[in-house]
């Protein structure tokens, strides 16, 4: 069979191909005569029949070695029918191969912009996250740096086409057979992949990318971050972070192309391959895209992470912050303890600054680009003056979780249901300007369910001192075994079932963190893969200590409590403690309100879930206990403090503030802004300081204001010291944390109440110190007088004038209408606030109150400790009970009862 000159054409160019392979064929000057006298007499079979094998043969090897095939012709062919061919395979062949390899090329890569969300099976979470957020949310001015994105295609061209294939699957088969260890595996695969050459194509897309990007970036050797995404990555249902590896600050085709083909070995590492073993993700049906990134120079700023939704208690109004400085894998890796934010998103807007919690943290190290090749970042210890600052501003906390909001809205929109985000994000050091690098769905507390609640409580009496605290992950309290391991080398020595002591948790430490029954780490934040790795196992952790190695030894036994509380704590021995579950879903609304008693701000979020209609009674002084911690007179004037340690203590603690005055104003505004947040937009009544005056002596800088006082319960309290020079300055400072709280955070669904407020003349006083410090009583803004001594029911239609309603403190109103000391113990059997009196005195003012047209509610203990007490206020009109968090329930299902039992009765005799 006679073809045409180009098929032999071609077969030629083939064979001289296998000619230059294996017939000795060099392009060395030496044997430039020689090659050419044998290529001689080789090209005479051309000019004769071929067979069409022949060319289909050879078809795929010409492909791979054009150029050299084509250099080779130049170099050794002096005859004519070989320069004809040269000739005509260039002018013929060449366009059509062109066409194929662009056609390949556009194939294995993309650029973010044409990237969007429904494309995750192409290039996976994280990099069809970056499109969607480029193209659609960059008008929203959320600045994305721009990069590109190999493809699924690519990744499975290349496991085939290096014939890699058969040998992952071999490999794994030898795992499942017992026959091989999964670290022998891991290895085996990860190497063959890492040194085995990419496609040309890829290759070359990938170069030409990278120059493009370099191009548009103003930078030759731009810097980028290479990040894997695998293609079930980052969905909801499943958490493959952290499980490939990450590459920063890489420069150059070169090292890019390297640090892309150990992107693709990753997705074999032993934590990688055993979480899908886990998962039931078929490895086959697991590729990888690689996301190309413009890396942002945080290095010389700062970096964080942010989730839309508390990382605990599953609250879903705010945005957590946690920021570090440096590249932002520190915070990710929980090599640092970083600072926090946390922001409320339903009052944000341009006109407010809702950060309801701001703590500085460590920030032990700090991440900055390498010097020198094969160095691409490095840690240095951060200096103490940096240390000691916040590493983003306030300002930069807004925007943020503005930017955040704006993200999770718009995912709730496509996904058509609430999808709160685990987000990461950059400052450049040079110019100032944030950026978010990553955006991803959370997988833990979206997953949840809101129809129980599960609450543990420590019941041992009078507990000792914890031995370690940190950052509290979960909502647990556990009892084991302290297993202390220090470096990835020993994991081997870890003993199942025993509470993990470590500095710092990485990815190569799941295996152990699945045999924990909790863990404690010296470093780390809320964010840090310690963290959420516990809470994806359900693992309760304390994150953070600083000292948790150091305090706790092998061995140990323990007490890890995590219940509820922004701070998880290590106890020595094994201390008591009670589980209970709830079915939120067995009540319904009732007539009478049930509110809730609180007073810590870092216990408010878990009880976002109860079934209450706001808080009845929130308690400024414990805020100023725990989290201000000084006397608010010692922050008024701290040149009266005599004594200079506490004085230089103060000035410390308060450093970060223009006044320790401001300090006050902006902590407590937080604290209790934190309380109202959590119920919010239902109301929350405030109840203005009230401690008495030996409590207010143990502040920091207490001793230099207070008076001693025999009996403090009913002496300086209350608002006498509200208008009294002895506190009136601490008062307005007070008063100025609720402007703050309401104006600036916009919690306007604060009430503000007065306790054991004696005479009219009183209220009238203190009415007018809190308008003179911005607080008018309007529609606007209610105040509430706490009615618990016997001359606020007597004059109870007087003080309605002066209040919008009242709030009866059953425990004072009982021991002030009996004249018993509540805390005298020889008296106890007496103290009863079913007594006749206390119970007229509770029925007059609710009838006054409600011919008033006011509100009227109670907040003691009597509702929840009495059988029949919840069901009397009720009958007798009262419009809310507030109670303690463990008695909610319990109430709202007595009134549930009690109510439907009075509407049978009713309908049944009409």
């Amino acid at each position: 069979m006679k073809f045409n000159f180009y098929n032999t054409a071609l077969a030629s160019v083939l064979l001289v191909s296998k000619f230059v392979a294996s017939d000795g064929f060099t392009v060395s000057t030496n044997h430039v005569s020689a090659n050419r006298r044998s290529l001689s007499l080789k090209e005479k079979p051309f000019l004769e029949d071929s067979n069409m094998d022949v060319v289909s043969n050879g078809v795929n090897e010409y492909t791979a070695r054009e150029k050299e095939i084509t250099e080779a012709i130049e170099k050794m062919s002096p005859g004519e029918i070989l320069e004809d061919i040269k000739s005509r395979i260039i002018s013929s062949s060449l366009p059509n191969r062109e066409a194929d390899f662009q056609a390949l090329k556009a194939s294995y890569v993309r650029w973010f912009q044409d990237l969007r969300s429904k494309d995750v099976a192409e290039v996976g979470g994280k990099n069809s996250s970056l499109g969607e957020m480029i193209s659609q949310l960059a008008q929203s001015g959320i600045p994305v740096p721009n990069g590109f994105a190999t493809t699924a295609k690519a990744y499975w061209d290349h496991i085939e086409g290096a014939g890699l294939k058969e040998l992952i699957k071999s490999e794994l088969d030898l795992l499942d057979a017992g026959e091989k260890d999964l670290a022998d595996v891991g290895r085996t695969i990860r190497k063959a992949v890492s040194s085995a050459p990419l496609p040309p194509a890829l290759e070359a897309s990938i170069c030409e990318f990278y120059q493009e990007l370099s191009k548009t970036c103003g930078d030759e050797d731009l810097s980028v971050a290479v990040r894997s995404s695998a293609t079930a990555e980052d969905l909801p249902e499943a958490s493959f972070a952290g499980q490939q590896e990450t590459y920063l600050n890489v420069r150059g085709e070169h090292d890019l192309i390297q640090a892309c083909k150990d992107c693709y070995a990753s997705l074999f590492t032993d934590r990688a391959i055993t979480y899908r073993n886990e998962k039931g993700f078929d490895h086959t049906d697991v590729a990888l895209s690689i996301g190309i990134q413009q890396m942002v120079r945080s290095d010389r700023g700062a970096s964080g992470v942010m989730f839309t939704i508390d990382t605990e208690s599953g609250f879903p109004d705010v945005v957590l912050i946690n920021s570090s400085w440096g590249l932002g894998e520190n915070v990710v890796q929980g090599a640092v303890s970083p600072d926090e934010f946390l922001v409320f998103k339903p009052t944000l807007n341009e006109k407010t600054l809702p950060i309801i919690r701001k703590n500085l943290g460590e920030k032990e190290k700090t991440m900055i680009f390498g010097r020198g090749a094969g160095s691409t970042v490095r840690n240095i210890d951060t200096p103490r003056s940096k240390r000691r600052r916040y590493s983003i501003n306030d300002e930069d906390a807004k925007i943020l979780a503005t930017w955040a909001k704006k993200i999770e809205d718009h995912y709730s929109e496509i996904r058509g249901k609430k999808t709160p985000m685990d987000i990461e994000f950059a400052k450049d050091g040079r110019t100032g300007k944030l950026f978010i690098v990553q955006a991803r769905p959370e997988t833990v507390q979206s997953q949840t369910t809101v129809e129980k609640m599960v609450q543990y409580t420590l019941t041992e009496q009078n507990p000792p001192e914890p031995v370690v605290t940190g950052i509290s992950v979960g909502q647990k309290i556990i009892h084991g075994e302290v297993c202390v391991i220090h470096d990835v080398q020993d994991l081997a020595k870890f003993r199942p079932g025993s509470i993990l002591v470590t500095e710092m948790t990485d990815p190569d430490w799941v295996p152990i963190m699945k045999q924990s029954k909790g863990i404690i780490t010296d470093h780390g934040g809320r964010t840090c893969h310690a963290a959420i790795v516990s809470r994806e196992l359900g693992v309760p952790a304390v994150v953070g200590t600083g000292i948790g190695t150091e305090k706790l030894k092998d061995g140990d036994k323990v007490t890890l409590s995590c219940n509820g509380s922004n701070f998880g704590k290590m106890y020595k021995g094994e201390l008591k403690y009670e589980k209970t579950v709830t079915d939120l879903e067995e009540t319904h609304d009732t007539d009478t309100k049930v509110m809730l008693n609180i007073a810590d701000p870092d216990l408010a979020l878990r009880w976002w879930k109860l079934p209450i209609d706001g808080i009845g009674l929130c308690r400024m002084e414990f805020t100023i206990m725990e989290h201000v911690k000084a006397h608010p007179m010692a922050l008024a004037h701290p040149e009266k403090i005599s004594d200079p340690k506490v004085k230089e203590e103060i000035m410390e603690m308060t450093r970060h503030y223009k006044t320790p005055a401001d300090y006050m104003v902006e902590t407590l505004a937080r604290g209790i802004g934190t309380l109202a947040a959590m119920a919010y937009p239902k109301p929350v009544i405030l109840r203005m300081s009230d401690f008495k005056t030996n409590e207010y002596a143990s502040l920091l800088g207490g001793a230099d204001f207070e008076p001693e006082e025999e009996n403090p319960m009913i002496g300086f309290r209350g608002a006498s010291r509200y208008y009294s020079p002895r506190y009136s300055d601490g008062f307005a400072l007070e008063c100025k944390a609720v402007k703050y709280m309401r104006e600036k955070l916009g919690l306007k669904n604060v009430i503000v109440m007065i306790p054991f407020c004696r005479t009219l003349s009183e209220a009238d006083r203190v009415l007018k110190i809190m308008a003179d410090n911005g607080l008018h009583r309007s529609d606007d803004f209610k105040v509430f007088m706490m009615c618990e001594i016997p001359s606020n029911v007597i004059l109870a239609k007087e003080f309605a004038k002066r209040f919008d309603g009242f709030s009866i403190g059953s425990n004072d109103l009982t021991q002030l209408a009996l004249g018993i000391d509540r805390d005298n113990e020889n008296l106890a059997e007496l103290y009863d606030e079913r007594n006749e009196a206390v119970v007229t005195l509770i029925k007059d003012l609710i009838a006054t109150a409600k011919a008033e047209g006011k509100k009227v509610g109670i907040c003691g203990q009597a509702p929840s400790d009495i059988d029949g007490y919840a069901e009397m206020l009720a009958d007798a009109g009262i419009d809310s009970i507030s109670l303690n968090p463990d008695s909610v329930l319990a109430v709202r299902q007595r009134l549930m009862v009690h109510e439907d039992e009075r509407k049978a009765r009713d309908e049944f005799e009409i």
